[in-house]
């Protein structure tokens, strides 16, 4: 039984040692390129992508029409601003609810009013450029892009100084 329990390791690794010389001999898959790998190695064809057109006749219209809507809405908060900047000045010791804190409160809100054709045409804008986006119709994108970032930005500096005078109120923090 000893000679078994020998034997049956000896023998298993002859056969290992055996497999190796075997795939040494040439009976092994070679890892060397084949004829046929290099008939894919073909360049992707080239895309070529179109810049947007001119803008459609039907939207320079429109587009005019924000422009004007946004210098609007800059004018009308501009002629707000100071009287609003003053009497949230003259109520910022105020307590909350006080006459001249509720004047101040509604010089704000007449702020923001003023500006409402601004942002009107903003999110006019923005509905058509998503859905020329979606639509895949770029004619007039880049014109289209750059007024919506011009009012975009009017309305950022407009809601920055509305942020301020609301600051200085009490109770608005």
């Amino acid at each position: 039984m000893t000679r078994i329990a020998l034997f049956v390791p000896a023998a298993a690794a002859a056969l290992s040692l055996s497999a190796c010389a075997a795939a040494q001999a040439g009976d092994a898959p070679s890892l060397a390129k084949r004829p046929v790998e290099g008939r894919l190695n073909v360049a992707p064809p080239t895309v070529v992508v179109e810049p947007p057109g001119p803008l459609p006749a039907d939207l320079a219209g429109r587009l005019a029409r924000w422009d004007a809507d946004g210098a609007a809405g800059q004018q009308a908060f501009a002629a707000e601003r100071d009287a609003a900047a003053q009497l949230v000045g003259a109520a910022a010791g105020a307590p909350v609810a006080s006459e001249r804190w509720v004047v101040a409160q509604q010089a704000i809100s007449r702020l923001v009013a003023a500006r409402a054709p601004l942002t009107a045409a903003l999110a006019d804008i923005d509905r058509l450029y998503v859905e020329r986006s979606i639509g895949e119709a770029i004619d007039g994108l880049p014109d289209i892009y750059a007024l919506r970032e011009r009012l975009a930005d009017a309305v950022a500096t407009q809601d920055a100084v509305i942020a301020a005078l609301s600051r200085q109120l009490p109770g608005q923090e």
